[in-house]
């Protein structure tokens, strides 16, 4: 059994130096405008879209808020954007941003996500889905999304709503069709464990790490049956991971099996060249917990493996939690026509210019803070302008 205590070491992985996150306005001049051109047309979309990115940088939740806020900082506003007839209203706001083609809007983003990037070459993308539970409306469900997060350079890549009276399993390869994934490993809850979607992935160039359960009930259970009988008789080498934390110890060990001429299913799954299993144990106290999950993989390296299953969780940890404690967005009501999944788009925006166009020392929150009590530092967030050291 390999052991190693630092899953870092484990990864091997370089440290990657990213770029700042480029001026968004360029990647907003093309959008669609969705109003007629009356004389009531009195805001330009660009201007719209930046105050409410402005606004959502620095903390603010509602269109009300995003109002008072473009009031209070009028004159900082002007330094970038035209203004024709001053600050809209919040229902301006909140009515154009949901009439917006969301379809348009998110390959805007992706635009402006990926331009940045040297590409997705030995990147891990994680996919998962998330709904936003405040828009529900009645007896409508709430707006689901699924999103495609870069997990070693922590900032998310695209957006796709999933559609109504429909899964994620439909809306994962409209998703995936937006980015070049050469190179990349492309790792998926059980939702995306199909095989027109690991289709997908291989004829983009990519591998792919494909939690496996019961919805593939008979693969499912060959899977299991024939690793834990190798793991059990010591013919699988297992690498084992200890992190304790917190009082809580968690011992992961993970194994992979390459030679799967035996699975019958194989020649279903475009690329598979390789079945795992984690087994976790946690332990908190006197009280012990085990569990074990398994996969489908196109790739066949162990350690490689264990990095990927690992790094998914960046996609809970680094941006659905984040999303929903410091910008509320699983209790945000906005509902009316697009504007749940639009306003999903510019919470994103957010979040990637946070986490890479402000000083590394600061936490999440201070940097919001400062975003909102700062004009120099918002700006030098936004528009990925290089930020003096802090100390």
């Amino acid at each position: 059994m390999d052991c190693q205590g630092n899953e870092m070491g484990l990864i091997g992985w370089r440290e990657l130096m990213l770029p700042q996150l480029l001026d968004p306005r360029p990647y907003f001049a093309n959008l669609p405008d969705p109003r007629r051109e009356t004389r009531n047309k009195l805001h330009k979309l660009h201007d719209i879209l930046m105050i409410v990115l402005c606004a959502v940088l620095s903390g603010v939740e509602d269109w009300v808020g995003m109002a008072d806020f473009a009031e209070e900082k009028e004159a900082w506003l002007r330094g970038f954007l035209e203004l024709p007839h001053g600050i809209p209203s919040h229902d301006t706001l909140s009515d154009v941003l949901g009439r917006i083609d969301p379809v348009a809007f998110q390959a805007a983003f992706t635009a402006w996500a990926t331009a940045a990037l040297p590409g997705l070459a030995d990147e891990q993308v994680c996919v998962d889905g998330k709904a936003v539970r405040g828009s529900r409306d009645g007896a409508n469900r709430a707006v689901h999304l699924v999103s495609a997060f870069a997990g070693r350079a922590r900032w998310v890549l695209a957006q796709q709503a999933v559609a109504d009276k429909s899964n994620e399993i439909t809306a994962i390869p409209d998703l995936l069709a937006l980015l070049d994934l050469r190179g990349a490993v492309v790792s998926i809850d059980a939702m995306g464990c199909q095989k027109a979607i690991a289709q997908v992935i291989v004829d983009a160039g990519a591998d792919y790490v494909l939690a496996l359960k019961d919805n593939h009930p008979t693969l499912c259970e060959d899977v299991q049956l024939w690793l834990d009988t190798e793991v059990a008789r010591g013919r699988l080498t297992v690498t084992e991971i200890v992190e304790k934390d917190h009082g809580r110890i968690e011992i992961r060990r993970y194994a992979l099996s390459h030679p799967i001429d035996w699975l019958e299913a194989k020649p279903d799954w475009a690329g598979l060249q390789a079945v795992g299993r984690v087994e976790s144990t946690r332990i908190i106290g006197e009280k012990t917990s085990t569990e074990c999950r398994y996969f489908l993989c196109s790739l066949a390296d162990r350690d490689r493996f264990a990095a990927i299953v690992r790094g998914h969780w960046g996609i809970e940890n680094q941006q659905h939690w984040v999303l929903d404690v410091q910008f509320g967005e699983d209790a945000c009501r906005t509902r009316k026509d697009h504007s749940a999944e639009n306003l999903a788009v510019i919470r994103r925006m957010a979040l990637n210019v946070l986490h890479h166009n402000g000083p590394v020392r600061d936490s999440l929150r201070r940097r919001k803070l400062r975003a909102a009590l700062n004009d120099d530092y918002r700006l030098r967030l936004l528009l990925g302008q290089p930020s003096p050291a802090t100390t």
